[in-house]
């Protein structure tokens, strides 16, 4: 199982960047898909998720701001990532769920948003 995550990079306060995520060895559209972030000095923490039948489920720091998408044809979920602020300095997660013994991460992506 490879979860390989990409698109993190440097980007100014108010700036936009889009992560993906591309899932191999699993089916795919049978795993939640989340993506997570963690701050230097912070616990990680869930920002937002899609499920098998694309619900969505965002962290309220993240609401109206990011989009989660998938697409099950590619194996690839997706973060757009807007009007981005300096508090979302974090390295950013891709996690494939589908129960406790069927739990994958990614390596993380690193996003630093200068203010």
């Amino acid at each position: 199982v490879q979860l390989q995550a990409s698109g993190g990079g440097l980007v100014q306060a108010g700036g936009s960047l889009r992560l993906s995520c591309a899932a191999s060895g699993i089916t795919f559209g049978r795993y939640i898909m989340r993506w997570y972030r963690q701050s230097p000095g912070k616990q990680r923490e869930l920002a937002a998720a899609i499920g098998v039948g694309g619900r969505t489920y965002y962290a309220d720091s993240v609401k109206g701001r990011f989009t989660i998408s998938r697409d099950n044809a590619k194996n690839t979920v997706y973060l757009q990532m807007d009007s981005l602020k300096h508090e979302d300095t974090a390295v950013y997660y891709c996690n494939a769920f589908q129960s406790s013994a069927l739990s994958f991460w990614g390596q993380g992506t690193l996003v630093t948003v200068s203010s």
